[in-house]
């Protein structure tokens, strides 16, 4: 259930909250998690340069693929090859799988997987209109992929683990479905230092990619724990656009320094 109060609380469904707002989003009623429909402010979010793609990159993906939810591109430090099947964890509108379609070529494939309806209809209608035939999108939640065991070369999330209620579940499937040599490269937010309570519950903060944010350590030992290794950060920036846009009216502003974008790397080591 949501909250009037815009609050979170314990018995708040989160994954009916975020399909409610990022389906706005997909359908054109709401901007994105950092735009004034949601966070109150007329702040830009960042650009695809910003995050690391590439002008080429940009120039093949369709148009409407983009919707500015990023926070780094997982591609720029994911080595794609030729023939590879990637798995793209909460592909939205596909930006990343149209990106990762171009690099394996006809041989390869790209499965994107996200739990909003709208997100998955839109990243359909986007590959149509592209004639991307190597990428599919499937409904279904990051927690409970749609995937068969060790099936991927290679997953790849952007900026979207931080809004699972279970993260620890996340890498548990992205396990699961990987095969054995395969790795993971997901791009997330992560904080420094503790969030503060207030932030932790606020469901702008939610889902603006702050408030279920971990730890940057808590977030790689999840990784660990799921039986990655080689687990790594290989990138990491502060993130101004989302943290801007909800400092802009707390008084705990000096907080959001505290968030970070970062890019993390794990192997499934060969059996």
């Amino acid at each position: 259930m949501t909250n009037p109060t815009h609050e979170l609380t314990p018995d708040t469904d989160v994954h009916a909250l975020v399909r409610d707002k990022y389906g706005a989003i997909a359908e054109g009623r709401s901007r994105s998690c950092c735009g004034p429909d949601c966070c109150g402010s007329d702040l830009a979010v960042s650009s695809p340069e910003s995050l690391g793609y590439t002008a080429e990159q940009i120039a093949t993906v369709p148009e409407g693929a983009d919707l500015g939810l990023g926070c780094g591109s997982p591609l720029a430090h994911a080595e794609v090859r030729a023939g590879e099947t990637v798995l793209d964890l909460g592909s939205g509108a596909g930006i990343d799988c149209f990106v990762a379609a171009k690099l394996v070529g006809p041989t390869g494939q790209v499965i994107g997987v996200d739990m909003t309806p709208a997100m998955v209809d839109r990243a359909r209608a986007n590959a149509a209109k592209a004639g991307a035939t190597n990428v599919e999108f499937r409904l279904g939640e990051i927690e409970h992929l749609p995937v068969a065991d060790a099936y991927v070369d290679l997953i790849v999330s952007n900026c979207v683990v931080n809004l699972s209620p279970d993260k620890a579940q996340v890498f548990r499937e992205a396990f699961r479905a990987l095969k054995p040599g395969g790795r993971m490269l997901v791009s997330d937010l992560v904080w420094n230092e503790p969030a503060p309570e207030h932030v932790k519950k606020s469901v702008d903060a939610l889902v603006g990619c702050v408030a279920g944010a971990s730890l940057k350590q808590d977030y790689v030992e999840l990784v660990r724990a799921a039986g990655f290794e080689q687990v790594e950060i290989v990138a990491e920036s502060g993130y101004v656009a989302g943290a801007q846009v909800l400092a802009e009216n707390d008084p705990d502003r000096a907080f959001y320094q505290h968030v970070r974008s970062v890019q993390v790397r794990g192997v499934k080591r060969v059996a």
